[in-house]
């Protein structure tokens, strides 16, 4: 058993370990983890439930003694199930919630395996320190050009052009599974809270700070999802780009960007609903017709000329003049592959 301790978060990159295992349970697991880490659980929820009860209600002894037995017995599971076919060359890295008798217990009978493993020192809790560290007491040192622009300019699409293009981009939507209004919902739930942060701390520390990082113009809160304020504060004073776009290019935009939600009717009413604190019941009730009858391209247009714009030109108004304005034609793939190479050939570091 080889002891391992993370000092800053670079450490993670620098493992050189063939497998991560969280040996927490799966509840535990899906709140947040180790990137690239695989569950092999213990404990799972319900028996780990279990042995804290027995421990609190009868005694530490009594929790011990059975919650060993379970260990041995989901142990014996994990290496006669996903750890079958691991040769005698292979070296993992075990974890549990603090490095403690879970982990511990793991550790031992792959080490008498004859594996050579490691044990991470204070367990997921190090980690999330310096996840922490990263995000919450920061500064960053990325240099941030926010793409800015009103609801329907395409600018996440830009943003992924700008990559293909060789730029440098964080992508937040998509680290926090939600696009970023009240019709932003997915398929899929958004991680949690600490999952986001993990996913963005693994972003950021794959980003060159000697290179432009292009970062959508989002607001603090993407769904439920709070950006952290190292990040946020670095957004806040970074210089931005307006990405402006004729209103009929801009609703054909959002009806293919959000076909997903034009199959579900239903769905797509419930959300116009979360309107009517902000709209007259008339035009609340025009938006449901429109719905029900999948007039999606008028639907769009009001949406976007009466709810949104109002709303961006608010938010414009308070913040920094924009450093460059890029007028676009229409919102075809072509023209925004244009805009992305007419935008990098005009970046340079701060």
């Amino acid at each position: 058993m080889i002891p391992c301790t993370l000092s800053t978060y670079s450490d993670l990159t620098d493992l050189a370990v063939d497998t991560i295992i969280d040996v927490r349970a799966p509840s535990e697991f899906a709140e947040d983890h180790l990137p690239g880490a695989i569950n092999l659980p213990v404990l799972d929820d319900a028996e780990r439930a279990k042995v804290g009860t027995i421990y609190k209600q009868d005694s530490p002894f009594s929790a011990r003694k059975i919650g060993g037995a379970l260990v041995a017995q989901n142990t014996a599971a994990h290496l006669q199930g996903p750890l079958a076919g691991k040769g005698g060359d292979w070296q993992p890295l075990v974890y549990c919630w603090r490095g403690g008798q879970r982990s511990g217990a793991f550790t031992t009978i792959l080490d008498q395996v004859g594996w050579r493993v490691r044990l991470l020192s204070g367990g997921y809790r190090s980690y999330r320190s310096l996840v922490s560290k990263m995000l919450y007491d920061g500064p960053l040192p990325h240099q941030l050009i926010l793409v800015s622009g009103g609801t329907g300019t395409a600018k996440t699409r830009l943003l992924q052009h700008l990559e293909t293009a060789g730029g440098q981009i964080l992508d937040l939507e998509a680290l926090a599974g939600h696009r970023g209004s009240i019709f932003g919902a997915t398929a899929s739930e958004q991680p949690k809270q600490k999952m986001f942060e993990s996913r963005l701390a693994s972003a950021c520390a794959q980003l060159d700070p000697n290179k432009v990082t292009w970062v959508e113009a989002e607001s603090s809160k993407i769904g439920d999802r709070v950006v952290p304020p190292a990040l946020w504060s670095r957004m806040c004073t970074a210089p931005r780009i307006e990405i402006s776009a004729p209103l009929p290019a801009r609703a054909d935009f959002l009806c293919r960007a959000y076909e997903d939600l034009t199959d579900d009717p239903a769905q797509f009413g419930a959300q116009i609903e979360q309107l009517r604190p902000y709209h007259p019941v008339e035009l609340i009730g025009q938006w449901h017709d429109l719905a029900k009858n999948g007039d999606w391209q008028t639907l769009a247009t009001g949406l976007v000329r009466d709810h949104y714009d109002p709303r961006y030109a608010k938010s414009a108004a308070r913040s920094a003049t924009p450093v460059r304005r890029l007028e676009l034609p229409d919102l075809s793939e072509t023209t925004l592959q244009q805009a992305a190479q007419t935008l990098l050939s005009g970046a340079a570091p701060a």
